[in-house]
Parts: C-alpha cells; structure tokens; sequence
C-alpha cells in the first residue's frame, strides 16, 4: 500500500494532503482509494480507505469530519465529530486540534485554507454551483470570526477538472457574468453555443477577492489524467454506473 499524497506551499507548516485514488482497497470502476461512502462500492473497501487515509494524517479510524455535500455556501463551524444524520452543507472550519476537515470531489474543486498563526483551518468543495454561490467566501468569513486574518490564510485548490475538459452550457456563462461581467474571462469558446470552463482559475480569483493572502491550485486535471484521479465527467463519458472520490483533508 502506497498513497499518493499532494500537498502546496501555500499550506506550509499545516499538516494536509490531496489524495489521489493510489493505495486504496477497492476495485473495478472504484479501483484505487475511494472515499466516498456515498457510492456504490463496497462499504468495507471505502472504510478501509478512509482508514488508510485518516493513519496518514495521524488522526483515529474515524478522525475524518465530513458533511453531506449539496453543492451550497453553507459552512460548517466543527467543535468536534459530527453524529449523524450529517449536517448539509460544502464548507467546514475549526481550531479545535486533531480533527481532520474532509471534502470530497469527483472534479469539483477541493479547498483546503488555513491560517496557521491564529490556528484556524477551513476546507470546501466547491463545483461551479458552489462556486457561484459563494462558499469560498462563507468559508473564509467563517475562519475570520474564529479569529482568523485574511491576509494571513493561506488556500489551495487540489485536483479539479481544468478548463481544457470542462465544456459547459451558456446558462453557467450566463449565472456567473449577470453580477460579474469581468468573470467572462474564465470561459472560452466551444463547439457551437458551448463554452470551456476555467473552474480553477475562476476559484482562484475568488479566493483572492475575499482577501486571503495566498491562494494557489495544484495544477492537477482529474478528468485528464484517469491513472491518478476519479472524474464524474469521465465516467459519464465512459458510459460508467458510478465512480470514486478523492479526498482531500487538512488538520491541526
């Protein structure tokens, strides 16, 4: 068992990780290190993967926090395990030490931030609709009331679909330009009315907007590069029943 585990300089001296699917227990769609209880996998494959990840980051089998994904703004500020049922929401934040803050992606963009000098850490999951939405804004308000200086967090964006394999529809240009009309810049022409999507960069200019002192992406296409990453989009094209998900996790 080998894991391949990312990291960024914007995180310096905070222990995270981007894990790719490298090192995991299961199988044929799902071969590799999927996450995602959620899917259609073996529920033991999964917890042994989430085992294996959570061992790497030094934290208990169930030191992972994670929260039922719905593509919102809504964070959530983590005191300590969240029971069940799992809160809604795509953004998690605390200072509380030993708690891994976890998202989980398939293409959208995993976020992880942090401001080590207040000890306070944030992580989201952001797809366009997120995005849009603002939960890397609500993300880093919810650090800043705990404390938090805007200038001093760090964040980065780990494995997302790039712009490259991201065609989408005129109604994302639409939603995204009808209060931002500089937010054009992100999208580039298509086949017909298609546009190409530059979720990272369009991430990273809204990090920057809401003040954070160093925003970066790891420069990883999940849909390009099958060997190290599942893709929702990929599969969708492969005529695929389901697929994994990566996760990323960040910890004090």
């Amino acid at each position: 068992m080998t894991l391949d585990i990312l990291t960024s300089d914007a995180l310096e001296g905070v222990r995270h990780g981007f894990f790719t699917r490298a090192g995991g227990a299961s199988s044929g769609i799902f071969e590799g290190l999927n996450c995602g209880p959620g899917s259609s996998d073996l529920a033991e494959a999964v917890a042994i993967n989430r085992g294996r990840v959570a061992e790497a980051m030094g934290l208990p089998p169930d030191g992972l926090v994670t929260v039922h994904q719905v593509h919102s703004a809504d964070v959530v500020t983590v005191t300590g395990p969240l029971g069940a049922p799992k809160p809604r929401a795509d953004g998690l934040v605390t200072r509380v030490p030993g708690l891994g803050l976890s998202v989980l992606t398939a293409d959208c963009q995993p976020v992880l931030m942090a401001d080590r000098e207040a000890g306070v850490i944030g992580a989201a999951h952001a797809g366009w609709r997120g995005l849009l939405a603002g939960v890397l804004e609500a993300t880093v308000d919810a650090m800043v009331a705990l404390g938090a200086d805007r200038a001093r967090i760090g964040a980065a964006i780990g494995p997302t679909i790039s712009q490259r394999a991201y065609e989408v529809g005129p109604e994302v240009f639409d939603a995204f330009t009808a209060d931002d009309p500089g937010a054009a810049m992100h999208f580039a022409p298509g086949n017909g009315d298609r546009l190409m999507f530059d979720l990272p960069g369009a991430g990273l200019a809204r990090l920057r907007a809401a003040g954070v002192g160093r925003a970066e992406w790891t420069r990883h296409c999940t849909y390009s590069d099958p060997a190290r990453f599942y893709s929702y989009r990929r599969s969708v094209h492969r005529g695929e029943a389901d697929y994994g998900r990566l996760i990323a996790v960040i910890r004090l």
